[in-house]
This record gives C-alpha cells, sequence and structure tokens, in this order.
C-alpha cells in the first residue's frame, strides 16, 4: 500500500510530496520527501496519530449530569459518588455502546490508540464480560487498544474496606491476574493498572510486581488530589509519588497518571526513573484537582502523554490547548512550553504527547517514520481554521484556534478509519449508544 501526502511532519520535519508504504502488518517500510507522482495523493497535512493515553470509557455517559450544585460545596469526592451511580448501573452492552461512541469521537479528533482504564469487572455482570465489551468496541471502530485491567482492593490507606459504590471494582491479585490472562486477545496490548495507592496495599502490590511480564505498559492513579497527598503523608510519612519511587522499581514502563501535587524531588524521581506522566488538562480541570507544574518537568526532559479521562472532552487540540494555557495562567507568560529546539508551542507539545503516548501505549507510533506503525492524522488545511498557515502555525492554529475540527482522514494501522471527517460506522454506533443511555438509570 502507497500513498501521497502533500505536506507531512516526519522525523526529519515538514516535508512535501511525501510517499509512504506500508507493509501488510501495517508498519511504514518507506517515508520518502519530495516524490510527487508516487502513490495515491492525499490532500493535506499529515501528522503523526496519538494514544489518548488515559481513558475511563463508561464515564462517556456522565457528561452534563454532575455540573450542578447541591446543598453542599461541590468537590472531586461528591462528583465520584455520582460516577460510582452510574458504574453499578453499567452492563456489558450498555458498555459497549457508550465505548464504541467514545472511540468514533476520539478517531475523529485525531487519536488513534486509547489506553482504556479499566475497573468495571464485578456484579451485575462481570468478569470477561466487561473486558470483552471495550475489546469488541475498539475492534469495531479501528481504534488500536491498549487495555488496562485495574486493580482495586481497598477504600484509603491503610487497607480500609471498600465501600458499596467500590464493590464491583474489587479483586483479589489471584483473580485479578487470572483476569488479565482471560482477556488477552490478539492484536490488542496487555497492559495493568493500579487504580492508586489508596486502593492496592503494599503486599498486594508488591505480590502484583512479581506477577507481570516484564516489558507491558504500568498504569497508577497517583497525586491526583490534595486530600490523597496528605492521607498519605498520615498514613506512609510519605507522599505518593515519593512512596512510589521508594518501594518499587519505577522504570519506563511506568505512567502516572495526574501526579498534579508533586514536588520539584519527585519530578526529578520521575524523570530519572524514565516514567511518563499522563495528563488530562480537561479532566483535571472539571475535576478541580490542580495544574501539573509542566514547564520545569518538560524543560529537564520529562516525558508525559495527554488523555480525556472522564471525556468531559474528546478533542486531542483541547487538551493539549488547556495544558499551555494552565501554565500561562500560572506564570503569566505566553508560549510556556515551547522548546528550545521546537519554537511552535503546538508543535513541540504534539511532538511530546505523541512520543509519550507511544510509551504509554505500548506501541510503537508517535512519529511517521520507517519501522513505525502507520498511524497518520491528516488535516484539512483548506479549512478555514488553517488556510494559509504554513507548517508549525498550521499546527499553532489548530491547538489554539479553537474553531471547527480540521482532522480530514485518520488511519491506523494503515487501514483509513475516518475519511473526509467521517467514520463508516457512526451512524450505527450513534443509534445504538443513545439507545443504550436510554436504558441507563439517571444518576
Amino acid at each position: 500500500m502507497r500513498w501521497n501526502y502533500e505536506r507531512a511532519l516526519t522525523a526529519q520535519g515538514w516535508r512535501h510530496d511525501v510517499a509512504v508504504t506500508v507493509g501488510a502488518d501495517g508498519v511504514l517500510t518507506e517515508v520518502a520527501p519530495d516524490r510527487p507522482g508516487v502513490g495515491e495523493r492525499i490532500r493535506g497535512v499529515a501528522i503523526p496519530g496519538i494514544a489518548n493515553a488515559h481513558s475511563h470509557a463508561f464515564q462517556r455517559a456522565l457528561v452534563g449530569l454532575t455540573e450542578h450544585r447541591g446543598e453542599t460545596r461541590d468537590s472531586f469526592w461528591t462528583w465520584r459518588d455520582a460516577m460510582y451511580r452510574l458504574a453499578a448501573a453499567v452492563t456489558p452492552d450498555v458498555l459497549n455502546a457508550i465505548a464504541a461512541q467514545l472511540y468514533v469521537e476520539m478517531l475523529k479528533a485525531g487519536y488513534t490508540a486509547v489506553c482504556e482504564f479499566h475497573y468495571l469487572h464485578q456484579a451485575p455482570v462481570g468478569g470477561r464480560a466487561m473486558g470483552q465489551a471495550v475489546i469488541d468496541a475498539a475492534a469495531r471502530t479501528g481504534l488500536d487498544l491498549t487495555l488496562l485491567p485495574t486493580l482495586y482492593m481497598t477504600s484509603d490507606f491503610g487497607g480500609a474496606a471498600p465501600n458499596e459504590g467500590q464493590k464491583r471494582f474489587v479483586h483479589s491479585v489471584e483473580d485479578f491476574l487470572r483476569l488479565r490472562g482471560d482477556l488477552r486477545t490478539d492484536g490488542m496490548v496487555m497492559g495493568t493498572a493500579i487504580h492508586s495507592l489508596r486502593a492496592v496495599p503494599p503486599p498486594a502490590l508488591a505480590e502484583l510486581l512479581a506477577g507481570l511480564e516484564a516489558d507491558s505498559p504500568i498504569h497508577i492513579h497517583i497525586a491526583e488530589q490534595r486530600k490523597e497527598v496528605e492521607r498519605c503523608l498520615e498514613v506512609t510519612g510519605a507522599r505518593p509519588v515519593e512512596w512510589l519511587l521508594a518501594n518499587a522499581a519505577v522504570d519506563q514502563r511506568w505512567n502516572l497518571v495526574h501526579a498534579t501535587h508533586v514536588t520539584e524531588a519527585e519530578m526529578a524521581g520521575v524523570r530519572a526513573a524514565g516514567a511518563t506522566v499522563v495528563l488530562c488538562p480537561t479532566t483535571e480541570a472539571n475535576l478541580g484537582d490542580g495544574i501539573f507544574p509542566a514547564e520545569s518537568f518538560l524543560a529537564e526532559g520529562g516525558s508525559i502523554s495527554i488523555g480525556s479521562d472522564s471525556h468531559v472532552s474528546v478533542y486531542l487540540a483541547e487538551e493539549l490547548r488547556l495544558l499551555e494555557y494552565g501554565q500561562r495562567l500560572i506564570t503569566g507568560e505566553r508560549n510556556v512550553l515551547a522548546g528550545m529546539r521546537e519554537p511552535h508551542t503546538g508543535v513541540h507539545l504534539h511532538n511530546a504527547a505523541a512520543l509519550g503516548g507511544a510509551r504509554s501505549s505500548g506501541r510503537a507510533t508517535g512519529v511517521i517514520a520507517p519501522g513505525m506503525r502507520a498511524d497518520i492524522v491528516v488535516l484539512d488545511d483548506q479549512a478555514p481554521a488553517l488556510f494559509g498557515r504554513e507548517d508549525g502555525h498550521l499546527m499553532d492554529a489548530w491547538i489554539f484556534g479553537g474553531f471547527a475540527n480540521p482532522v480530514k482522514d485518520v488511519m491506523v494501522g494503515g487501514a483509513w478509519r475516518v475519511r473526509d471527517g467521517r467514520h463508516p460506522d457512526e451512524d450505527a454506533v450513534a443509534a445504538a449508544y443513545r439507545a443504550a443511555i436510554s436504558r441507563l438509570k439517571t444518576v
């Protein structure tokens, strides 16, 4: 299979008339610029696809249902109660419909893979059925899946018993490892999620890590809320990231989700370990988590990836825009996260998220180059938001413009999943989603 892109952001930078060849395995075998007429012509600007590095698919059904205030001040912890009520009502068929709708939306937004942090395991129907619902949704829509079955055991530091809303998530380590084995599927990357340090006691964490293969991604929620940091200090004498670095062999497999409340010393430890911080700016803003100190982390070579988490937004450009804007509000400066080698803030953030997303998802993606998976997004440079913009300015216009979505075509593993802004199955997927939402109880 061979295509020819008018313009493309390759490993060597911006190039014109880029001929690419893709093998039967979905891997790029040739990326050759300045080759007009070689391969099927694709109009627009090609950029690397990005993995959505943190997703709770079922929470897509919660959007809009928690944006009202009760008798007390609202917080992450009150939002969590509503999330538990939703989780209790989700069955495999409902989860499949929600996930399929979400994954179509991700593809149309410019994501080419997803890391699904999956903890809906038990009643009303549990075990393999819930995980299979996610696997089937990814297969139907063509979004690459890194499945992260999630170990969840306790409700707080010190081994507190799970509350009623959490019981659906709970496994023993032995049962959890068995579930991971049952869910293995060809073409899917199998990783592991530790829900959080408060949900997995230290002995169980050690037992789990001893039972994992040496090369699969590991994800964990950590230091998302100040209350979590305070409780960890109270019970263990250390902050969450500090404790993790001291008690687990954190390395490049590890992905620390949120890590909102960290010290400079903790960030230095994360960088030294080679771990990635998974940032979810729209969800972190929606839940009042706080703002990760991204400027110093990135300036010193830290790795980040991007996720849409609770899916109040499923638009990649909005995540990157809010990431930069948060830093501007803190510093009172502009273009805070631009790199020394890449002065265009949008390009720098996209590159960082693409490379970090490859690490988070355990896939050879993030750059258009031979040997990498053919995950390619094409932006419509004739769209009003991008017209007249060249190269880095075009990427900046996409990320910081906030206009209509200019994602035109999306290729995943050499197969077109979106053409001219449409997914071939989107109407049927949307109809199934509407039917599933109609069956859910109001939360």
